[in-house]
């Protein structure tokens, strides 16, 4: 099978949002009137980011996934995206079910294939997705901006912090496929999904828009995508460890509550960092492709009814502040400091050998 029979026969469809589509040297996309382009692309590399056994069809899922992800952190509505794909071989029945949840995660959101590349090569996939978002709109606090985009610089000293979903289960899942932990067979294989076929909060994203003041996607881990809108808005932040630590949904399986999964962490780990694993995992694991996002105190009945509209549940877990730098406490206000490190593919703290980033 060559190139462009690979290219027919697996990624060429229709495509009614783009004036040209796949075929041609360049795809041609309409922008609407009061309409922004958004883009962003993202590569996973084989042995780095996905282990080699991982199943075609939730690599494909997840390689747009990851994309959809930054879609939905600037509040973007997706419409295309490229394909560029190096691989060691033209293997159908690799290609087929890489192909399903590729484009079957496209179809969900309406997001169009309409080009890119293919190479002989290690593993290697290259999304470049597109979205769209009206030009300008009116702050909630009565400020013109250019855009009706999410940002990560707009927060404001006061602004409660939220997070969508839960955290810290893809990175367990990590731990777990490295031997550094055992889990039962049941939590494992959902704790992998997580890891493995993550959901877009494509529709929160969009609802939070004009009620956000800020807003990233959690890729790299809370406390690392939440640092990312400190440093773009100026300020510091305060974050209640006890209410983000029950967002690691692993621990509500075990029928004893958090003591028993600690425990049963400590047959690999001692028992008192199975508590720091936790904490690690849901703060600094990544993989998560939740949207952390801040907004106004006013703002708390907004932000239920787009968590109701977009049927994505949302957590508060702490408080934008004027003074820089990012304070932990527990529920009685004293700080917890544990030693954490988000993921950083250049970092040499990171060791993690062979797995999904």
């Amino acid at each position: 099978m060559g190139e462009f029979d690979l290219i027919r026969r697996f990624f060429t469809r229709p495509t009614p949002k783009a004036v040209l589509g796949v075929g041609d040297d360049c795809a041609l996309l309409q922008s609407a009137p009061g309409m922004q382009t958004a883009i962003s692309t993202d590569m996973l590399v084989g042995g780095r980011h996905f282990f080699a056994d991982t199943e075609p069809q939730a690599l494909g899922h997840k390689c747009l996934a990851v994309n959809l992800s930054d879609l939905a952190a600037c509040g973007a509505r997706p419409l295309a995206f490229t394909l560029a794909l190096a691989l060691p071989e033209a293997n159908e029945a690799w290609l087929a079910p890489f192909a399903h949840g590729l484009l079957a995660l496209a179809d969900a959101h309406g997001c169009e294939l309409i080009g890119g590349d293919t190479t002989r090569g290690p593993l290697n996939i290259c999304i470049t997705v597109f979205g769209e978002v009206p030009a300008q709109r009116a702050s909630t606090r009565n400020m013109p901006v250019p855009t009706s985009a999410l940002l990560r610089s707009g927060a404001q000293a006061g602004d409660d912090i939220y997070v969508s979903g839960t955290l810290g289960d893809a990175a367990l899942a990590l731990q777990a496929l490295l031997g550094r932990v055992a889990l039962p067979p049941a939590l494992l294989a959902q704790a992998r999904q997580r890891l493995e076929r993550p959901s877009p909060r494509v529709a929160l994203g969009q609802a939070l828009r004009g009620v956000a003041s800020a807003c990233a996607d959690v890729s790299d881990g809370l406390v690392g995508d939440l640092g990312h809108i400190l440093e773009r808005s100026g300020l510091g932040a305060e974050l209640e460890v006890d209410r983000v630590l029950p967002l690691l949904a692993a621990r509500a399986h075990y029928s004893s509550g958090p003591a028993q999964f600690d425990q049963h962490l400590g047959a690999a780990w001692d028992a008192q960092n199975s508590q720091a694993l936790a904490l690690q995992c849901v703060l600094a694991g990544g993989d998560d492709y939740e949207l952390v996002f801040c907004a106004a105190p006013t703002e708390r009945a907004a932000v239920q009814e787009a968590a109701t509209q977009s049927d994505t549940p949302v957590t508060r877990i702490g408080t934008m502040q004027a003074a820089p730098g990012l304070r932990l406490v527990d529920g009685l206000g004293r700080s917890v400091a544990p030693e954490l490190a988000s993921f950083d593919h250049f970092s040499a703290a990171n060791d993690r050998p062979q797995g999904p980033a």
